[in-house]
């Protein structure tokens, strides 16, 4: 058992593992929690699964035992960013808007960690070290970006199993129920020193930033979503990681 940081400038180099995790994320997203995401050959992906993200992969040879991808806060593609942030932007109808308590930073220095999962098949008794590996992994991979904090959007139930591997995190939004599943952004710290990130907080007309026409309903089942008017004004400078949907 082993952890693999993929990235589109490795792939081949690991054979068919990408693929297999790609379709582990259907096998746990779709098959086994039912949400509507994209998928196409047996594979789950979205408008995130660009160069610019990174994937860690915990598996025993080609056989996908948990996951996690990682995007930085400023990545593009389209009118899309990262998750958190577009949730915000109100640009994805399966997620709240008001999931984040404060704006969602642009900087080179903050990641988003999201698709977590471990997979069933995992005995009970492999489970805490296959999420220790996985968070290592991420932290790792986060740390090799430069990154300095981590903000993922994860099962409610988090700080539990935070504690049991001896990392610590703090909530960064309210407990929402996203496609029956009760779900947080949590933030963590991944830098003992340099500047504390200090949130930027809401705007007030944060939502009055896209002008969608009527009867749109922005979001990824909208081929190409509509277009902004106008940009937002650039958040804060900070490093995020979101882990989550």
């Amino acid at each position: 058992m082993r952890v693999t940081t993929l990235s589109f400038e490795n792939l081949h180099k690991h054979g068919e593992l990408f693929v297999r995790f790609l379709r582990a994320r259907k096998e746990s997203f779709i098959d086994r929690n039912s949400w509507d995401l994209p998928q196409a050959a047996g594979m789950e992906y979205d408008q995130y699964d660009t160069p610019a993200s990174r994937w860690i992969a915990v598996h025993d040879g080609l056989d996908i035992l948990a996951g996690i991808r990682l995007t930085p806060t400023t990545a593009r593609c389209g009118i899309y960013s990262y998750m958190i942030r577009d949730a915000q932007l109100g640009l994805l109808d399966s997620i709240p808007s008001n999931l984040l308590s404060f704006e969602a930073p642009v900087d080179p220095h903050i990641w988003e960690s999201s698709r977590v999962f471990v997979m069933d098949r995992v005995p009970a008794k492999q489970r805490t070290r296959v999420q220790a590996m996985m968070m290592q992994g991420m932290i790792d991979a986060a740390q090799e970006q430069q990154a300095r904090v981590v903000l993922g959007l994860v099962p409610a139930v988090w700080s539990r199993w935070i504690g049991r591997l001896g990392l610590q995190a703090s909530p960064a939004g309210p407990v929402l129920d996203i496609d029956g599943w009760k779900t947080q952004v949590a933030m963590m710290q991944l830098a003992t020193r340099g500047p504390a990130f200090v949130p930027k907080p809401l705007p007030d007309r944060s939502r009055r930033i896209l002008q969608v026409p009527h009867g749109v309903r922005p979001g990824i089942g909208t081929p190409g979503g509509p277009r902004p008017l106008q940009s937002p004004n650039p958040p804060s400078t900070t490093l995020h990681i979101v882990l989550g949907k």
